[in-house]
């Protein structure tokens, strides 16, 4: 199979109900996501970046008591979404060129900003950095190396890129995060390769 980064949003519309399903809600992230936590202030705003269907990362944030704005290009992840927690805010769109026009306190693209082929991923950096408020929160997964690589979502072919480490290191830099925390294939996290950064004062 050959996958291409153009089909992400259709695969994940069309697989909708079938994502949801099959999606471990077992938390094997609750480390990271005690870590990104801890640097929220109490009832913080979360943007959730291709926050999906909301299970397990969303809902585990707003267990937390923090209010989280989801964005998604999937229609029908969203509206599962909405069924589940209407006190939220569900948006249909795509990260790229994102604009809000406001900051929240933390930033959160798990599993979903490595979809973006490497020069959106490079642009995304300055979207992060324009919706984190000072010392904000800001977690993404990754690949452990630069390249591209095809993956299977219910017999779809799913197109994953990453930058270099190094890369990632100074797009955070000069965007003004600090680096808090990453770690390659993490066997505690089902191989995830995380990155955790903070927004300068």
């Amino acid at each position: 199979m050959t996958a291409r980064h153009e089909d992400i949003a259709g695969i994940y519309e069309r697989k909708a109900r079938e994502f949801d399903a099959v999606r471990s809600r077992a938390l094997f992230e609750r480390g990271w996501l005690e870590r990104f936590a801890a640097l929220l202030p109490a009832q913080a705003t979360v943007l959730d970046l291709g926050c999906g269907h909301a299970e397990p990362i969303a809902s585990w944030l707003i267990a937390q008591g923090h209010s989280v704005t989801g964005v998604d290009t999937a229609p029908t992840l969203l509206t599962l979404c909405r069924q589940r927690f209407p006190q939220h805010e569900w948006i249909e769109g795509d990260m790229r060129g994102l604009t809000l026009g406001r900051q929240f306190n933390g930033l959160i693209a798990w599993d979903s900003f490595f979809h973006l082929p490497f020069d959106d991923q490079r642009a995304m950096f300055a979207s992060f950095r324009d919706h984190a408020a000072p010392k904000a929160a800001l977690m993404f997964t990754s690949g452990p190396a630069q390249g591209e690589a095809t993956g299977d979502h219910a017999g779809e072919a799913l197109y994953h890129a990453s930058l270099a480490p190094e890369e990632y290191r100074a797009l955070l830099a000069a965007n003004g995060f600090d680096v808090v925390g990453h770690t390659a294939n993490d066997a505690d996290c089902a191989g995830h390769t995380v990155w955790l950064a903070q927004r300068k004062s």
